[in-house]
């Protein structure tokens, strides 16, 4: 799946948190996820700096970051499930990265391995 693919699957399926996603999309729509952070933040800082000082800037930014981070919560958490999906386990094992010290390196060897066989979730999408 290639980089717009997957920006488009994901914000199709906006809150669809049945079926599988590949890794490539998951990925690359968390790339797209810290360009876009990026983005908003060198956009909201210039928007504070020019009708503000140093802090009216911090303060843009953070409203600026706040605001990209409510609207992709909910896709990123149904790709996040749909990914986990593809893995053959359920959407709850997001909750794993509450395991202190290893939750979090275990969640991401369960976001990185691939499954290319069918499981109870449907086939592989590609």
């Amino acid at each position: 799946m290639t980089f717009a693919d997957s920006i488009k699957s994901c914000i199709s399926k906006y809150a669809t948190f049945r079926g599988r996603a590949p890794r490539s999309e998951y990925w690359w729509f968390y790339l797209f996820n810290i360009l876009m952070q990026f983005v908003v933040a060198v956009v909201f800082a210039f928007i504070g700096y020019v009708f503000g000082d140093y802090v009216g800037m911090m303060l843009s930014v953070y409203i600026g970051l706040g605001l990209y981070s409510l609207m992709v919560f909910i896709p990123g958490l149904a790709v996040l499930v749909r990914r986990l999906h593809d893995t053959g386990r359920s959407g709850w094992w997001y909750f794993i990265c509450l395991v202190p010290f290893i939750g979090w390196i275990w969640l991401l060897i369960l976001l990185v391995t691939d499954s290319d066989e069918e499981n109870q979730y449907g086939l592989p999408v590609y």
